[in-house]
């Protein structure tokens, strides 16, 4: 397979701007790691014209998809993880081309240094776990259990990377296979959830105390990140802190979060004047 595939990244290899290649290929027959595609080839280069180039390949009666990826936005999606497959595809794909040997320290610093951007992605995860689990409740209390059950499950889901990242370790596509190594209480609950034969209502209603206090005991560590970039200043509007590079990243989940943990005291509330009687700015802080 890689040498019916050669002569296509051989000549990405040749370009100086070329980092490295990995050779990515199914290991099921249906694959949605590969996109469903028999392999893949993930170019690295150190500069493009745009961030993310994709094409398709048919060859005897197999597919191929080759992705050329800057390395800004390779870093971008590994500080963040906003694309779990990437994380997949550095494990278990192999190098098929190397400059300097970028791609295998790329993959050594994934093994041994897996804190990487881990207090962000954390805080990323438990803002979006807060959401979905207070939207979740609102459907609950008003008896739409079908939409409650929605939204629990996927507040489970993030209760699980976050989980997974509490032990060092990347969510991979399989995060439900490392949590059930990790912490069995985690995937008990989602066991429970999707597989017990109770009514929904009774599950349901089981799932929103148990995950109460899984999420409590989350919340310093979860809060870390934000409350970090908050001490660079002494006060913030919350268009400062939706301008922020580092909580743009927390998108829509942003506002919520922040009320969340002003609710656990963990972020403080100043009101300040207005030209108007009786209305005030709010301005948001972390005593120190």
């Amino acid at each position: 397979m890689e040498q019916i595939l050669r002569p296509i990244y051989q000549e990405r290899a040749s370009q100086e701007s070329t980092l490295g290649v990995i050779l990515v290929e199914k290991r099921e027959k249906v694959s949605p790691i590969t996109d469903t595609f028999d392999s893949i080839l993930l170019i690295i280069t150190k500069e493009n014209e745009t961030s993310v180039y994709t094409k398709h390949y048919t060859y005897l009666d197999k597919k191929a998809a080759m992705h050329i990826v800057t390395e800004k936005q390779l870093k971008k999606w590994l500080l963040l993880g906003t694309n779990r497959k990437i994380v997949d595809w550095l494990f278990h794909g192999r190098i098929i081309y190397d400059r300097n040997e970028f791609m295998q320290k790329l993959k050594t610093e994934l093994k041994d240094y897996p804190f990487y951007g881990r207090k962000i992605k954390m805080g990323m995860e438990f803002a979006k776990l807060i959401r979905r689990y207070q939207e979740g409740k609102v459907f609950f209390e008003g008896k739409n259990y079908l939409d409650a059950y929605h939204h629990i499950v996927e507040s489970l889901h993030h209760l699980a990377r976050l989980a997974v990242l509490e032990n060092g370790l990347p969510p991979e596509v399989t995060v439900w296979t490392q949590v059930k190594q990790m912490e069995p209480a985690i995937y008990k609950l989602y066991e429970e959830l999707v597989m017990s034969d109770e009514p929904l209502e009774k599950r349901l209603e089981l799932l929103f105390l148990a995950s109460e206090f899984l999420i409590h005991s989350r919340t310093k560590d979860g809060a870390r990140h934000i409350r970090e970039v908050m001490e660079q200043k002494q006060r913030w509007t919350i268009q400062e802190l939706h301008e922020q590079e580092e909580l743009r990243n927390y998108s829509s989940n942003l506002e919520v979060f922040i009320e969340y943990l002003i609710d656990k005291d963990l972020i403080s509330v100043e009101s300040v004047n207005t030209k108007s009687e009786g209305i005030f700015h709010r301005y948001y802080y972390v005593e120190n």
